[in-house]
Order: C-alpha cells, then structure tokens, then sequence
C-alpha cells in the first residue's frame, strides 16, 4: 500500500485529513521535523520516540553522499539504518540545485560536493533511485527551484523543466510500497503557478508539494501564488508545503489547504538560543531571564522542556553548555506539533479562523490578516 488520504474535516479551505499507508496513519494538519543526516540535530531516536512526529524528512543530497544510499540498503534501508519506526520523507536534493549554483541541463544538475568539493551529479532517474534504496515512505521529484525575485521567462524556464523532470521521475519510479510526490513550481506568478499545478497533477502523484515558496519572497506575495496552486490542487491528494517553519506561515498555509510542512527553522532557532512560545519568540540569552524561574513557555506544559527554567537555560547558553540547544529543540518541536494539534482541533471545531487571528495577533501584530 503506497498511500491513501481520508478528508475527516474542513472550515472553510482549511482541512483535517488522516493519511494511511503501510506503515500507519498520519493525522494532518502535520510538521514534520527534518532529519537531514539521518538525524534531527542535537536529538536522537530516542527523542524522536518521546516527541512522537508521525513523520521525519530526510535529506537525498546528503545521504547520497554520506554514508551513500547503496550502504544504507545494504544495512537495511534508513528506517532500520536510524532506528525508526515511524514514516520517512526523502526530498529530491532540489534544494541542493537551488542553493549550491550547479549546472542545470535537461539532463540534471552537476555542482560541487559540499564535503569534499568533488563533482556531483543528480538526474530525476538518479533521485528516484536514492529514494528508491533509502526505502522513505514519501519521495519527492527532483525539481529547479527559481530564486525569487527571478524574471518571468526564468520561472518559466525552471517550471518546464521541472515538468518534464516530473516526468521522468515517474516514469522511472519502481518502489510499490513508497509514494512520489510532484513538485509545482512558478515563483509568485499566480498564472504560473496554477498551469504548473494544472499540469502536475495531469502526470498524476500520489501527493503535491508546493516548492519554490517561503525562499524570501514577502507573505502579500507569496499567499495569492499558495492560494492558487491549492485551489488546483486534487482534494483527495495530500498536499505538502516545501521549507515552512514560522507559525504565521503554517497557519497561513493551513488556512489556504495545506496538510505537510518542513522546515529547519525550528531547530537552527534552538542552537542559537531562541524558543517558540505563546508570547512570541524569546531569545533565552538575553539578560531579563537571568533570574526568570518560569519555565520556558508557561502557557505550554510538555514534559520535555517544562521542567527547565528560563534561568537554566540561559545559564546553559552563556556558558557554551551543548545541552541548551537539545532543550530548546525538543521544546521547539514539541510547541510546533501542538501548534499543529491546535489547528486540527480548530478546523474540526469550525473555529480555525479564531486560532488565525490569535497567532497573527502573537507573531505579526504589525501586519495585517491577507483577504486571501
């Protein structure tokens, strides 16, 4: 069974789903922590199992280059390879085409390992083979990825050749037991967008992402070309929004039919100190919690971080004490799935655009609810 996706409520666009596969069910809306060696940063499995994501994203780029996806096979695919036993996402390693300046050709993309500068080259058949050996329950398409702002005949460009690339990908997909996702490109054209989605979906995936958003473009931007692309969308497919972290984002995202997000935002804000709480974000370093014995968030009591005061952890960040950011990244994850719990509840209460309003008013009180 590769995947199946049961609507259980909606308010308006937003939308509660179950998603079953093989392995079990996964509850959405869902954040899925990124794991990118076979690891969420400063956490284990163990951690993992304690947190309870129903799904953690893996990174193809650098699992192909280390350890390599043939050893992790030989070693029994990455569940077994992590010790996990919950689902698995691999991207694609578009990202890498976006962020590591290769060379683009119809053929794949050619760029400079970030271990040991040697050539790399990545082909969507390539992908699908990685993905195929790592043995994920979702893998992604391989896609181009346009910087924003880009010139239109850029992102057009870059959508025609993640089609064909599309393509390709599915052509090529064997695994019976792993889904694939398509991947809709077009910037923040809003007519680009929903062609790409329009002919996405004509290929036909199991599930949709939303790539090329959330890359620095502005919310008024980015939320019409969202809004377009899920309206195109199939409603009994889930549909996964690509590098999302922020809580204006998700709810954002959420309120427009999204159901999947990733992002490293939540950790890479724990290892420098910052925590995600109902007053907004704090910065644990700062001189006010010195003597703070509250713990990290009052209004969220989870077992992981609640036990630790604010005091503490700061103390544990001015001393250089490793130990504060897995305190604040279990805490950071822990505060997202509730966040994501909420938003559930919400939808299935009919009352999703009170929780909008709430956290609009927390993390952007400056800026003003989109009509969108």
């Amino acid at each position: 069974m590769k995947l199946s996706m049961r609507l259980d409520a909606t308010d308006g666009r937003a939308r509660a789903a179950t998603m079953t596969t093989g392995r079990g069910e996964i509850k959405t809306p869902v954040f899925m922590p990124v794991g990118t060696r076979a690891a969420v940063k400063t956490l284990d499995t163990r951690d993992l199992e304690r947190l309870a994501p129903p799904i953690v994203l893996g990174n193809t780029y650098h699992l192909m280059e280390r350890p390599g996806a043939e050893l992790i096979a030989e070693l029994g695919g990455l569940h077994r390879f992590m010790d996990w036993n919950g689902h698995l996402l691999t991207d694609s390693g578009g990202y890498q085409i976006f962020s590591l300046e290769p060379k683009i050709t119809e053929a794949g993309a050619t760029f400079r390992s970030v271990y040991d500068g040697s050539a790399v080259e990545l082909s969507p058949e390539r992908s699908v083979e990685v993905q195929e050996l790592l043995g994920a329950d979702i893998a992604m398409v391989l896609d181009v990825c346009s910087a924003l702002p880009s010139t239109r005949d850029d992102l057009r460009q870059a959508l025609e050749l993640t089609l064909r690339w599309a393509q390709r990908s599915k052509d090529t997909h064997r695994r019976a037991d792993q889904a694939q996702f398509g991947i809709v490109q077009g910037g923040v054209e809003v007519d680009l967008r929903r062609e790409s989605a329009e002919r996405t979906v004509a290929i036909g995936f199991d599930g949709y992402a939303v790539g090329g958003l959330s890359v620095g473009e502005s919310r008024p931007a980015m939320v019409p070309a969202l809004a377009a692309t899920t309206a195109v969308l199939p409603v009994d497919s889930p549909r996964y929004f690509m590098g999302l972290g922020d809580p204006v984002g998700l709810v954002e995202a959420v309120h427009n039919g999204i159901d999947m997000f990733d992002c490293v935002l939540p950790t890479r804000l724990a290892r420098h100190g910052t925590a995600l709480t109902g007053e907004g974000r704090l910065n644990l370093k700062n001189l006010r919690f010195a003597r703070d014995d509250r713990p990290i968030d009052p209004q969220f009591d989870h077992p992981l971080s609640a036990r630790y005061s604010r005091a503490y952890v700061r103390h544990l960040l001015v001393t250089g004490e490793p130990t504060a950011g897995r305190i604040i990244t279990l805490h950071n994850l822990a505060w997202l799935a509730d966040l994501t719990a909420r938003m559930r509840q919400a939808i299935e209460n009919r009352r999703f655009d009170e929780l909008r309003a709430e956290i609009w008013a927390t993390w952007a009180p400056e800026e003003t609810l989109p009509e969108v």
